[in-house]
């Protein structure tokens, strides 16, 4: 049956970064079926035939080797070769595929719970785009006799292949771009929980001339969201801060495509503001970001051309390369998670970066160091050189995306009685502009910014919010999360 039959059967359907599911859903046979269903739409592309390498990987959630286990079964039975690249970050294997101009795929559920987990899919030189997603779809798929028992399970031996080490590569990447006294004197915590990229993140601080101290290391899985900080995360970063002996703390999501980098004080710095910076330092002529991303880019003035998207990084890779096929170059992108993309090449003092399109969390954490280092500020001076805009979101755990959309579509009817009902007028002021692009934006006459919108991972729904000081925003975001709770029990 067509993969789109698939999803419906299994519940894991495409979110905005690849497939996502429980666990439970996701067993051998359907991650085998979604792995054949994407090889044969690259196969319609040129991109995949008898012979051709597959580059895989996977995060460090328990459930992570049963499924690259059920991918490379499926490699091996469309005739393809596994390259296991073992556990490593997302923009590692990429950079490794891209590199090679070979397809490559990722099993990780990113920042949500244990309980999920998910099948990221690549092109051979790039992320995989929502027409891709739409193509692989119609792909039907038959589950080849005796591979698999009753209750979907692999019934022959699949060993993984041995790991085709892409670290030292990925580690070269940046010591050759910044050089290897870019971080020399600064003494970097490195928050390492169950990140998969936890001990690439110390190689990296040390190739640059840093110190690096390792902290809060974990054997079970945490779900550290960049975008949605946890209170405990918040906590941890104060503590570890206190003693004043660390210029910053860096650390990633599970997968490590996406940064969170905290000051001296052990103040994390929103994705978004990071993107600011690293595309400053960085010179881009033009950014692509989501819409959901703080609006001090706009008063930054420093890009020639801005576009904003629907959130999710195909998204913005299909936005940032129509931008750097325009001829605005570098063409760079980011997300309010804090992942930064590369279009184009970037040169500066005749050291050239590649260009990566596809999530990176350590780029924009070095080139905002080495940016407060130029300036003879630390990373809480460098953040203040920005316009005074600020940024918070939240999540409402465990609500049915049916429930938030149909909430949000009501919203879209009426806007203003909408707001209204919720508060938000009431706190704001009158509503200025609503934005559709992805979910439901409100701005208000105060300038102010109330943005609604379903996860498209899980069953969340996301409130982002943006004022024009820290207090007011924590206000702001209080209220939104206040308002959108009753949605829970709606009928």
């Amino acid at each position: 049956m067509k993969i789109a039959q698939w999803m419906k059967q299994s519940g894991v359907a495409f979110g905005t970064s690849g497939a996502r599911g429980l666990v439970t859903a996701m067993t051998d046979s359907v991650c085998f079926a979604y792995t054949v269903g994407y090889l044969e739409h690259l196969g319609t592309l040129g991109e995949f035939g008898p012979g051709t390498q597959v580059a895989v990987a996977g995060d460090l959630r328990p459930s992570t080797p049963h499924i690259l286990r059920a991918c490379v079964a499926a490699i091996t039975y469309m005739g393809g070769v596994p390259v296991f690249c073992g556990f490593v970050p997302t923009p590692a294997l990429c950079l490794h595929a891209f590199t090679l101009g070979i397809p490559s795929l990722m099993v990780t559920g990113s920042h949500i719970p244990a309980d999920r987990n998910g099948i990221k899919f690549n092109r051979a030189r790039g992320e995989f785009l929502k027409t891709d997603e739409a193509a692989m779809r119609e792909q039907d798929v038959t589950l080849p006799d005796g591979w698999f028992d009753a209750n979907g399970a692999l019934a022959r031996d699949i060993v993984l292949p041995v790991i085709t080490d892409v670290v030292p590569g990925f580690v070269a990447r940046y010591r050759d771009f910044f050089g290897p006294d870019a971080l020399s004197g600064l003494k970097l915590g490195i928050y390492q929980h169950s990140a998969v990229g936890r001990d690439v993140m110390v190689e990296i601080v040390e190739a640059l001339g840093g110190t690096a101290v390792p902290l809060g290391r974990k054997d079970d899985f945490i779900p550290v969201d960049t975008e949605a900080v946890r209170p405990e995360d918040a906590a941890l970063a104060r503590e570890w801060a206190s003693d004043g002996t660390l210029d910053a703390i860096l650390t990633t999501d599970g997968d490590s495509d996406r940064p969170l980098l905290a000051d001296r004080h052990g103040n994390w710095l929103r994705g978004d503001v990071l993107g600011i910076i690293a595309a400053r330092f960085l010179g881009a002529a033009a950014v692509t970001t989501p819409v959901s991303s703080n609006t001090a880019l706009e008063q930054a003035g420093f890009a020639r051309d801005i576009r904003r998207t629907r959130i999710g990084s195909p998204f913005v890779v299909a936005a940032m390369t129509e931008a750097a096929e325009a001829g605005l170059l570098p063409s760079v992108g980011y997300e309010a998670n804090g992942g930064f993309l590369l279009a184009s090449d970037v040169t500066r003092d005749t050291r050239t970066l590649r260009a990566l399109p596809t999530r990176d969390s350590i780029l924009p954490m070095i080139c905002a160091l080495v940016a407060a280092r130029q300036q003879g500020v630390d990373l809480a001076g460098l953040v203040a050189t920005l316009p005074r805009r600020f940024t918070l979101s939240d999540r409402l755990a465990e609500m049915p995306t049916a429930r938030s959309q149909a909430q949000i579509a009501a919203l879209r009817q009426d806007p203003d009685t909408g707001a209204a009902s919720l508060g938000l007028l009431d706190a704001c002021g009158g509503l200025a502009h609503v934005d559709e692009t992805d979910g439901l934006r409100m701005t208000f006459d105060n300038g102010e910014i109330v943005h609604l919108r379903p996860s498209g991972n899980a069953p969340e729904l996301r409130v982002y919010v943006e004022g024009d000081s820290p207090e007011r925003t924590a206000e702001l975001l209080k209220t939104g999360m206040e308002a959108v709770s009753a949605w829970r029990t709606a009928s």
